[in-house]
């Protein structure tokens, strides 16, 4: 049940939608957060001081925007919804806020400034997308809110339900912390399923930049076919890692004379652990080569 704290953050985000006439879309992932208590503990969670520079996307009103901005040195902020950004430009000049950069744009289409945390209940419709594309950014932590199913597969175990290759990209790039879960009640418009809020701390880069390029193609190749052999699953998928002639990939895959790679393409994909995925990608990658 949500406490009183919290009705008055759900009064002010219903009122201020209502003033400007706006009416969320949950198909473009529109669900704000309406239980003060939750949105304190995710900007907790960060451990914010007046030296963070903080990325947030899909900002809405700015339930989190307008707090961070009260901790932090700065906030880069970004939201798609033009109407929406307005408001938020309004509420931040209203507040006598300055610190925050407001872009009007798309996350995924964007290059972002310099930061070191990012902090964001982040549209749940560009979850994946969004979070492949953070890892090619240095950063010290992050903390995010995905629909539950989704954290559960960012560290998903090998072999299980929710092993997949966002797990397998996470693996080499970040330790992955379940902070808290979010009922679905805490959302207007309510979701379907509650929501997780997760804590990224980046690795130390111990993987050349150009095999990890090499990893992410396999993986992405063979998490399309999770349940088949790799030998097939790479035959099917060879398009993802390059242009080469099915026929012509067939014959090289064929002529491996070395037992252990001979064994893994017989195994399915599910069964790989992330260092063998990357131990083919390293050792197969020349057969790929047109």
């Amino acid at each position: 049940m949500i406490s009183e704290n919290s009705q008055s953050l759900s009064k002010i985000t219903k009122d201020i939608l209502n003033e400007n006439g706006i009416k969320l879309n949950r198909n473009l992932g529109q669900n704000y957060l309406i239980d003060k208590n939750k949105r304190d503990q995710i900007i907790d969670f960060g451990n914010i001081t007046k030296d963070d520079v903080v990325l947030e996307i899909g900002t809405g009103i700015g339930t989190l925007t307008i707090e961070l901005a009260k901790r932090a040195k700065k906030v880069i902020a970004i939201e798609q919804d033009s109407n929406i950004c307005e408001i938020l430009a309004k509420r931040l000049e209203k507040e006598n806020i300055d610190n925050v950069e407001l872009i009007n744009d798309d996350a995924l289409k964007v290059d972002f400034a310099p930061f070191n945390k990012i902090i964001s209940n982040l549209p749940y419709q560009i979850s994946s997308p969004i979070t492949f594309k953070f890892l090619d950014y240095d950063f010290d932590l992050a903390i995010l809110m995905y629909q539950k199913e989704f954290a559960q597969r960012m560290n998903g175990e090998v072999g299980s339900k929710n092993y997949s290759r966002l797990s397998a990209m996470l693996y080499f790039k970040c330790d992955v912390e379940k902070m808290t879960d979010v009922s679905c009640e805490s959302f207007i418009p309510k979701p379907q399923i509650d929501s997780t809020v997760v804590k990224l701390t980046p690795k130390e880069n111990t993987i050349a930049e150009d095999d990890f390029k090499t990893y992410s193609k396999f993986t992405k190749a063979l998490f399309q076919h999770r349940n088949k052999k790799i030998r097939n699953a790479l035959i099917d998928s060879r398009h993802v890692i390059s242009n080469i002639d099915k026929k012509v990939l067939k014959k090289r895959l064929n002529a491996i004379e070395d037992e252990k790679l001979i064994d893994y393409l017989k195994k399915r994909v599910v069964v790989l652990t992330p260092e063998e995925i990357m131990f083919i990608s390293k050792n197969l990658y020349p057969l790929f080569e047109e």
